[in-house]
């Protein structure tokens, strides 16, 4: 039976070849300060990465550990910064509408003190991700 002999050679040659690689997952790193303030305001951005499952890569840094500060200085930022959050390695972005977010201190929310309140919101975190998601 040479064509069921052909589609057995077929299938080992099949499983013989490597998996089709797929793109990695989004990997999100929030690099944030553990105290209350920062923990209410990263908590809608937490939530969200949780219920992706295994669609995003999670990391979390405490930016006041040296690791924090050396990811920082990797970002290329300095001083009293509360909240970074890099995705793919980057926190500046463009919105849909062309406009500039960049991932960095508070959301742009009232709970958050006005002093070191960023330019973006939780959506524009999920924005970002839900891109970087697509094939």
């Amino acid at each position: 039976m040479p064509s069921r002999r052909r589609f057995l050679f077929s299938l080992a040659a099949l499983a013989a070849l490597p998996a089709v690689a797929r793109a990695a997952p989004p990997s999100v790193e929030i690099i944030a300060m553990a105290h209350p303030p920062v923990r209410a305001a990263l908590s809608p951005v937490r939530s969200w990465l949780a219920a992706q499952g295994h669609k995003v890569t999670v990391r979390e840094i405490d930016i006041e550990t040296p690791e924090g500060h050396q990811r920082l200085a990797a970002a290329g930022l300095s001083g009293h910064i509360p909240i970074l959050i890099l995705v793919d390695g980057q926190y500046r972005f463009q919105r849909a509408d062309g406009s500039a977010v960049a991932l960095i201190n508070f959301p742009d929310a009232p709970p958050s003190p006005p002093g070191v309140r960023g330019n973006w919101l939780a959506a524009d975190v999920e924005a970002v991700v839900i891109e970087r998601m697509q094939p």
